[in-house]
């Protein structure tokens, strides 16, 4: 026979997992806090915001580094930097979908994305 691992409460032989049944359901209950749907709808917009400013950012960088050509470094550089910088724009937008898909998504259907509903 085994032992809880919080408890100390005898097992039966056949537990797989060092737990009871008590400490189980209080470990979870304390695991799961519940969250409104407008904190859900906040956390989602914030979400927005963010990868917004990052967009923008990313385009400004971008925006930047075209103006610069034919910008004086030799060639393989100054694509480089063009090329490094369209990766983060194209990074980002990816991002900004995500977030814009994601709100919709909840807002529409009432789907509450996954990194979120763990914390319900």
């Amino acid at each position: 026979m085994g032992q809880c691992a919080f408890c100390d409460a005898e097992l039966p032989e056949y537990a797989e997992v060092p737990i009871c049944a008590k400490c189980s359901n209080e470990h979870e209950a304390r695991r799961t806090c519940p969250v409104s749907a407008q904190q859900i709808r906040l956390a989602l917009i914030q979400d927005l915001v963010d990868a917004t400013v990052h967009e923008k950012a990313a385009s400004d960088e971008f925006n930047t580094a075209i103006g610069q050509f034919p910008s004086g470094l030799p060639h393989p550089d100054g694509s480089q930097l063009i090329q490094n910088a369209s990766c983060k724009l194209i990074a980002a937008r990816k991002d900004m979908g995500r977030a814009h898909s994601r709100l919709n998504d909840f807002l529409d259907r009432g789907i509450i994305p996954v990194d979120l509903a763990r914390q319900r």
